[in-house]
Order: C-alpha cells, then sequence, then structure tokens
C-alpha cells in the first residue's frame, strides 16, 4: 500500500544527480491519505534533498492547541499560541522527527483528533500566513521535497517539479485506517475514517484561503489502482524530465 514505511534498510543516498536538483524545490500536494508523506520521503532519498513536512507542522500545532485547551474556532487564541510556539524536523532514515517546542511528538501526530485538528486550524488565514512563512525559511535555500495541500500554489509558486497526487476516496480512507494504532484501530470501523477524510476533503477543498486545488503546471498523478513501486516510479520520472536529468 502507499502508506507503508519506507524500509530502513535502503541503500544510502547518493549525491544529486545534478546542480539542478541538488537546488530543486519538488512540491506534492494532494488529499489526505493520498500517500504524499511517503512518496515524498522516496524522492528525498532518491534525488538526496530535504523532506519537509508540511502536514506534520500542522499536526503539530493542532496536537499544541488540543492539549492548551484552545478551540479550533477560536482564531485569536490559536494566533497568539503561534507566537509561542516552536516546530521543526529532524531528518532521520526512516523519516523525520517532529520537534514541538522542544519534544518529539512524532508518534502522537496520527491521532484522529489531531488530523482532523490540523484541517481545522489550517483554514484560518492567519494561522496558514504564520506557517506559510516558517514553510518558506525552512527551503528558502531549495534542496527539497514538500509536500502538502497549497504548496506548489502558495508555499513555492515557483518550484521546479509540481505532483498532484490524488486517489479515491475510499482508498485513501482505508490506507489511513491501516496507518492507525491497533489500540485505536479496533475501536472504530473503517467507514468512520473514509466518512471523515470526506469531510476533511470538503474543507480543504473550499475554504476561503488557499483551498486544495492542482497547481496550473502541475502533473496530475492518480494512484487509485497503482502499487508503490508504480506510484514511486512514476514520480520519480516525473522529477527526471522537469529537470532535465
Amino acid at each position: 500500500m502507499i502508506a507503508e514505511q519506507m524500509n530502513s534498510a535502503m541503500p544510502a543516498i547518493a549525491p544529486c544527480h545534478a546542480i539542478s536538483a541538488c537546488r530543486a524545490i519538488i512540491a506534492i500536494d494532494g488529499p489526505a491519505g493520498a500517500g504524499k508523506s511517503t512518496i515524498a520521503r522516496h524522492l528525498a532519498r532518491s534525488f538526496n534533498l530535504l523532506n519537509l513536512e508540511s502536514g506534520a507542522m500542522y499536526r503539530a500545532f493542532a496536537l499544541k492547541a488540543l492539549a492548551s485547551g484552545i478551540g479550533f474556532e477560536d482564531v485569536a487564541a490559536l494566533q497568539a499560541l503561534s507566537l509561542e510556539t516552536g516546530i521543526h524536523l529532524e531528518p532521520t532514515a526512516t523519516g523525520n522527527r517532529v520537534i514541538l517546542d522542544g519534544a518529539d511528538v512524532t508518534t502522537q501526530l496520527r491521532e484522529l483528533a489531531v488530523t482532523d485538528g490540523a484541517s481545522r486550524v489550517s483554514v484560518h488565514p492567519q494561522i496558514r500566513a504564520w506557517m506559510v512563512d516558517l514553510q518558506q525559511k525552512l527551503g528558502a535555500q531549495g534542496g527539497v521535497v514538500m509536500e502538502g495541500r497549497d504548496i506548489g500554489t502558495v508555499v513555492f509558486p515557483h518550484a521546479d517539479v509540481k505532483i498532484f497526487l490524488d486517489a479515491a476516496p475510499e482508498v485513501r480512507g482505508l490506507r489511513r485506517y491501516e496507518q492507525l494504532d491497533p489500540a485505536v484501530a479496533v475501536e472504530i470501523q473503517p467507514e468512520e475514517v473514509v466518512d471523515e477524510l470526506r469531510a476533511r476533503d470538503e474543507r480543504d477543498r473550499n475554504r476561503a484561503d488557499s483551498p486544495l486545488k492542482p497547481a496550473a503546471d502541475a502533473v496530475l498523478l492518480d494512484s487509485t489502482h497503482m502499487t508503490l513501486d508504480e506510484v514511486v516510479a512514476r514520480a520519480e520520472a516525473i522529477v527526471v524530465e522537469k529537470l532535465n536529468l
């Protein structure tokens, strides 16, 4: 499945294929459960780039809002919270560690309440503006793969490569369900995850600020009927073609 984790025994990262790859910005956008994080990790390893996860950053902020007892609709409180929030990513062989205010919160970010909260806080223009500024600073020097929902349209509109990764809602929902901790999964049905994902799609695609949509120059990649290897091969081929490697 697209959502499966990369094998930590994968070969070591090879040097950049060319200067264009070393300095490139690759943007991967798409709805929840499409496999953006997995494909971004593969591309980062294949082309020796830094993987910046915007979704993980929003989830980290949602986690802090939950822990602080702040409602996802309380814009003023969320904005004040953002001023005292530090988020950064530490790359490892098996993916990024997400550090929130100095603490590793990586394992907490796939809880349903957190993923739902990420969608809810991201609709607020003030929060998006803060997060976009942070993301742009992290990727300012290039040499990055970044995934999210508005990377190719808002965060890095001049990205060298733009991919819009999608799949049928039912397929994405099952992938997301399989990512859940087993202790959590036994308490809910896959259909509940699919329904929540559809609701999230509705919010993401119809929000007033930076709605989810493909950039005009993005390459559309539908993974509904593709294996992980097929999606990786296609994504790598798109990068090679766009960067003339």
